[in-house]
């Protein structure tokens, strides 16, 4: 039976865990620990600023500070967290404060009883989208002049979420909902549960651009077309991989990449859980070449979320480790010089991974994007929600975020560890 706790109290958890240098606990200590949050008096109001991003508030009760991540374009020099009191509270100050230089001292008082807390107000972006997603990929429409990312809809215990949604950016700064682009209850006749993990590419064919979109749903992989990149699509009736590859007798059938080399115009589709595979598709791109299917998985650290890409005459190849319900869940690569193989794997191949001190965790399941133009180039991923994640247990893995920072090479074409931030991208 699991241990019912509100938000404040998990909130006075992390507190106490990070504290202790913890990421985990037994659960007799977990029952404490949640006997004695509970036994303090919780009253860290509730901001109803529209400006503050509501799933990632932090309040620790024990240190008495709220942490409070705004919009971008958020007037720090004019902020009023606009904190909804309880009856009977007065608060100091009021009105419109200047955090641009640090945080601000709020009084709240009932009667003779007063709770201060020191009030920080910090414009992020990340998490770049607003609520809980997972398993990000990440296109550039040529002919719409905008990105699009296409993640998991997350927030639904044991990943059984049915349906996917599209987000359009033309800076990968802001991103507006586009909306439901495919429901497999209503649009899928082959399976109805487990929507996970989306790929996605435009593709010109006969002069005209298509969508394709690759798919997890009920462990089986799919594929649905459009003529916009926001959809809507349409399903192409059958699983396209529903098997597995010869000799493999483990692992799942999820989590496709789609690449097209640039180099021969071929395009192929990547997949795998405990195993990675690849096949190079058919023209239509809705069916694959059997004949060419081929099974390279780097090492024993795979575990899924392939993410192929190419730079520099060299095809780099991403994966996760580890489980997305551990706090370690982690990004590592390879390189190759053919989209087929064989793999290099550096001795130092860490792409990403948590940050402790900012409480940032289980970052993994990625996908790349470069910026049209540029050489700039960056990694969208998931993280657990924060500050929630380390005592949400393994529901921590149905309450994921993504968020994107830059990927930096080194003058030799390797890649250098990504820090994940807070901020993300700005203006």
């Amino acid at each position: 039976m699991k241990t019912k706790y509100t938000i404040a109290t998990s909130l006075v958890l992390a507190s106490v865990l990070l504290a202790c240098g913890q990421q985990a606990v037994t659960p007799t200590e977990h029952n404490k620990l949640v006997t004695f949050a509970n036994s303090l008096e919780m009253l860290a109001p509730k901001s109803a600023s529209t400006q503050v991003k509501q799933l990632n508030v932090a309040v620790d009760e024990i240190a008495q500070t709220i942490y409070l991540p705004l919009n971008l374009g958020t007037d720090l020099t004019a902020f009023d967290p606009e904190f909804i009191l309880p009856t009977a509270t007065q608060l100091q100050p009021v009105g419109p404060q200047d955090f641009s230089q640090g945080p601000v001292d709020y009084s709240f008082s009932q009667g003779t009883d007063i709770k201060t807390y020191r009030v920080f107000a910090q414009a992020v972006n990340n998490p770049i989208v607003e609520g809980y997603y997972a398993d990000p990929e990440i296109i550039y429409s040529q002919k719409h002049a905008k990105y699009f990312l296409y993640p998991t809809s997350d927030g639904f215990h044991g990943w059984s979420g049915t349906h996917f949604e599209t987000f359009s950016s033309t800076d990968l700064v802001e991103w507006r909902k586009e909306g439901t682009i495919l429901d497999l209850t209503k649009d899928v006749s082959w399976a109805n549960r487990n929507a996970w993990a989306p790929s996605a590419i435009e593709k010109r064919i006969d002069g005209q651009y298509k969508y394709f979109h690759y798919f997890t749903a009920a462990q089986k992989i799919g594929v649905a077309v459009a003529d916009h990149p926001a959809g809507p699509f349409v399903d192409s009736g059958k699983p396209l991989i529903d098997f597995k590859p010869e000799g493999i007798t483990w692992g799942q059938e999820i989590d496709p990449d789609v690449f097209t080399d640039p180099i021969s115009g071929k395009s192929y589709l990547y997949w795998g859980n405990g195993y990675m595979a690849v096949a190079e598709l058919n023209a239509d791109m809705q069916s694959i070449k059997k004949s060419t299917i081929k099974v390279m998985t780097p090492d024993s650290t795979f575990r899924e979320g392939v993410e192929v890409f190419f730079r520099n005459n060299k095809y780099y190849f991403l994966w996760s480790e580890n489980d997305t319900r551990e706090p370690g869940y982690r990004v590592r690569y390879a390189t190759a010089d053919s989209p087929l193989g064989p793999l290099t794997i550096p001795a130092d191949n860490l792409v990403i991974e948590q940050d402790k001190v900012k409480q940032i965790f289980a970052t993994g399941h990625n996908s790349v994007i470069n910026k049209a133009g540029t050489d700039d180039w960056y990694i969208i991923y998931h993280r657990f929600n924060r500050p929630n994640g380390l005592v949400m247990g393994g529901d921590a893995g149905f309450h994921r975020e993504v968020c994107i920072d830059k990927l930096v090479f080194n003058a030799d074409g390797s890649i250098r560890q990504t820090k994940p931030t807070l901020e993300g991208l700005t203006y």
